[in-house]
Order: structure tokens, then sequence, then C-alpha cells
């Protein structure tokens, strides 16, 4: 198999995987509350599932009073693309109108598709296949899941809230090579889910950012040493 046909293969998995999640998203707007075009523009405007989902969770517990709580965050959570596109800048393309474009795909699954990938123009592959299969796909599972949600029933029983943290586990699972990859990781995730019991949906992400950047900057570990693999002087 060619490279480039990899990573439409890598891709597509993604895509058919967080699409699936859109079910879940579309049947929750609707039970908090939300018409079937709400839900749907939700999904064509804002296309940020933790963003989404946080602004759902909150309007459904506060209605009409919490939606000012609700947008904040939705704003919190969707931050972090700000960091991703700025990682994603140089890939996208040069020219001012493939950036403005690629900003609107610049989400969790087109970012770690597309730095997966060694090369530059597979890169470019990965992020604009996985960005738009995930709009398209994202927005026609949400509208299926606004119009039968009530058939549907608990998304949860359908393993659908699972599908997009499998799916980005998944991406980020090969890239946990070298101890401190794995200390980034294992440290962010610590701190979020610590945090998550005890304040505002969105700040947890944003911490465990921070805590991901000290970490690595710090390189605490040394030198990047593949796990299991032998130094010189025969230690692991």
């Amino acid at each position: 198999m060619s490279a480039e046909r990899e990573v439409w293969r890598e891709a597509l998995g993604v895509v058919l995987a967080t699409s699936a999640y859109g079910i879940s998203f579309g049947a929750l707007a609707v039970a908090s509350g939300l018409d079937v075009w709400q839900s749907c523009v939700l999904s064509l405007l804002m296309f940020t599932g933790g963003s989404q989902f946080a602004f759902v969770g909150v309007f459904a517990a506060g209605g009409v009073a919490a939606l000012p709580s609700a947008i904040a965050s939705a704003v919190l959570l969707g931050v972090r693309n700000v960091a991703y596109g700025m990682r994603m800048s140089p890939i996208v393309g040069t020219t001012p109108a493939r950036r403005v474009a690629a900003a609107h795909f610049t989400i969790d699954e087109s970012t770690a598709v597309a730095i997966s990938q060694s090369d530059p123009r597979l890169r470019q592959i990965g992020f604009w296949v996985t960005g738009i299969g995930i709009f398209v796909g994202w927005n026609v599972t949400t509208l299926i899941g606004a119009l039968v949600g009530d058939v549907l029933g608990d998304p949860k029983t359908w393993g659908l809230d699972g599908a997009a943290a499998a799916a980005f586990l998944a991406l980020l699972w090969p890239r946990l090579k070298q101890r401190q990859a794995i200390a980034v990781g294992v440290a962010a995730a610590v701190v979020a889910a610590s945090l998550t019991p005890f304040i505002m949906p969105g700040l947890p992400v944003l911490v465990a950012a921070l805590v991901a950047i000290f970490v690595g900057w710090f390189n605490w570990l040394g030198r990047d040493t593949p796990v299991g693999e032998q130094n010189s002087e025969g230690e692991r």
C-alpha cells in the first residue's frame, strides 16, 4: 500500500468514527431543548464537538438563563483550536485563501492526522481529507440524530459517547514511543481528570495544555530515547 493510500485510509477511519458521534450530539441537542434546525446550525457554524457538547450540556441544565455560561464553556473549549491553527498554518498552505478555508476544518482530528505524517504533502492530504470528511459526516449525522433522537434513546447505550475519544486515542497511541512524550501525556491526563469535577467545562483542557507545554519545554527526561531501546551504556 502506498503512503498516500495509507493516509487516506487513516483519515477516512477517523472520519467514520467521529461522524458516528454526531448522532449523539444531534439527539442530545434536541433533548436539551433546541430545535432540529438550531442543532444543525450549531454543527455547521461551531463545528467543534467538545464545544458543542459543552454548550448543550450547560443549556440543558439551566435553560435560557444559563445561555451566557453555555457560551462561555463552549468558547473555553474552543480556545485550543487557536493553538492548532498556529501549528497547522505552515502545513495547510501559504496563501491567505487556503488558510482562511482551513480555519473551519482545524479540529482535533484533522490536526492529529496531519502531524502524524512525516511528509509535507501527506500532511496536507491528511488534514484536508479528515477535516472536510468530518465536516460533511458530522453535519449529516447531527441531522439524523436530531430527527430520530427519541427513537434512538440514550446515545450511551450504543457506545456513541466514546467514539470520538476512541478515535483520538488511536491517533495518539503510536506517537507515545518516547519517555518524554509519555510523561507529557500522563501529566496532562492526570491534571485534566483531577480538575474536571471541580471547575467549569473547558478549563481542565486549557490547564492540561499548559501542563503539557511546561513538561515538554523543560524536557526533564532528557533525550527522547524510544521506550525499551538500549543506550550506549546498556541501560534502558
